[in-house]
């Protein structure tokens, strides 16, 4: 049940963002909508999950991403109707240069990244979080480098642009309560949300109606290595 919730709550959670960012010129690079174009009307109706496509993708996908994570400090889980990969970010950032990946995180995600380019219908949604401690806001920009770090390389290995999202969401969504090390530790984390394309339009529409029009892209930067 916890685990059904922090999905409904990520879900939730990141079209609310989603939204708001296309009210907010300023915000409207934190994401990267599913399609290439500006304005396009929401669907009348709450698109479907196909459980038959969905849970064929899971199982088919689901050991190959295993396999690409072997040997790295990330984790894979299956939840619901998605498979969710977890980086800590003291494995996988510098900690001299927080949103810049270490070379050992470039392997696992370049080789997710490689799997995933070859379906063109997947949906990939990246979340960087941070923990409590320092500024609300500066933790926020933190996890948003971050997660932007993370989507150059899936950028770099050929997904298109409108197959991404990412989302700086700061301390918003925690694991663990943030009142001893290992707590924030699980708590700085950069997650990515994998399924069907179609499967996440509809899991991020049934938190929260209508579906948003698509926002405008933002250019990033290749990925820095230390």
């Amino acid at each position: 049940m916890m685990r059904a919730n922090c999905l409904a709550l990520i879900l939730c959670s990141s079209l609310t963002a989603c939204a708001a960012s296309s009210d907010k010129s300023a915000d409207s690079g934190n994401w990267w909508s599913f399609g290439g174009k500006e304005k396009v009307a929401a669907p009348a109706a709450v698109p479907k999950i196909d459980k038959k496509l969905t849970t064929a993708w899971l199982d088919e996908y689901e050991p190959q991403l295993r396999e690409a994570l072997k040997g790295s400090k990330m984790e894979l889980e299956r939840r619901q109707n998605v498979l969710v990969v977890t980086a800590p970010v003291d494995a996988s950032f510098n900690a001299d240069r927080p949103s810049m990946l270490l070379p050992a995180a470039l392997g696992p995600f370049s080789r997710v990244a490689k799997i995933l380019e070859k379906d063109r219908l997947t949906g990939v949604l990246i979340l960087g979080h941070a923990d409590s401690s320092g500024q609300v806001e500066a933790n926020r920009k933190l996890s948003e480098d971050r997660a932007k770090a993370v989507a150059s390389i899936f950028r770099l290995s050929g997904l298109n642009r409108d197959r991404l999202m990412l989302k700086g969401v700061g301390s918003d969504m925690p694991r663990a309560a943030n009142d001893s090390s290992d707590g924030r530790k699980l708590n700085r984390r950069v997650e990515l949300v994998l399924t069907p394309q179609e499967t996440l339009v509809a899991l991020l529409a049934q938190y929260n109606q209508p579906v948003v029009a698509k926002t405008s892209i933002e250019q990033i930067k290749p990925a820095k290595v230390d």
